[in-house]
């Protein structure tokens, strides 16, 4: 059996009594991280074995992995945090394991678009869900123009490094459209703000943006 795991995304305790029985008694956790899993492995007393999967080894990882379950090995896939498969490597072996008829169940958990979702209190009954725009500003912009004549909620992810660009250009797009910008769900500092573009940009030019972000239009 794979089991997907969903982990915290930030605060340690939100994790579920059965994922924390799942990765107790499975035979190998494959992390995104392994040094990042094992903080939240230390703070329940797991003592199971750990096996990197990441970007760059997916698909020869991926191989390994399905021999071992092939072989009888239960494995549990846990990401840095929140759902495995969502943006990260975890696609490749959850389609991987389909294509060898190999079971897999799903263990829920937090995911930050939904948390940031539900706090924003926009329209959540019918949503799209980007992930992340393109890097580059022209093609960022042609997006978002893209998305302005939808009649649902958009979300996006968006580094500390890119979100002052990015409200820029969802300034130029949306002009004074009320929008929420929400930053380091579950953790100590954090922010959910509500306010129209400009007043984002102003706000984040003067405390520099820090954490990982979810923008809601």
């Amino acid at each position: 059996m794979l089991y997907i795991v969903a982990t915290p995304i930030g605060n340690l305790k939100d994790i579920t009594l059965r994922a924390i029985e799942i990765l107790k008694s499975v035979d190998l956790i494959a992390c995104e991280d392994t040094r990042h899993t094992k903080i939240l492995l230390s703070c329940y007393g797991i003592l199971t074995p750990t096996t990197s999967f990441f970007q760059r080894n997916r698909f020869v990882k991926a191989g390994y992995l399905i021999g071992l379950l092939k072989a009888g090995k239960n494995i549990a896939l846990v990401s840095d945090a929140g759902m495995p498969g969502i943006l990260d490597p975890g696609y490749n072996l959850i389609n991987l394991a389909l294509q060898n008829d190999i079971e897999i169940t799903v263990v829920p958990g937090a995911v930050a678009f939904i948390n940031a979702l539900v706090a924003s209190g926009k329209p959540a009954h019918k949503f799209i869900f980007e992930g992340f725009l393109p890097n580059r500003p022209i093609s960022r912009r042609n997006r978002l123009k893209e998305l302005s004549g939808s009649k649902y909620t958009i979300i996006f992810y968006e580094s500390c490094h890119r979100i002052l660009a990015s409200l820029e250009d969802i300034q130029s797009v949306f002009g004074d459209k009320d929008i929420v910008v929400a930053r380091e769900l579950t953790k100590k500092f954090e922010e959910v703000k509500r306010a129209k573009p400009a007043e984002l940009i102003l706000h984040f030019k003067k405390s520099k943006p820090r954490g990982e972000f979810v923008v809601i239009i």
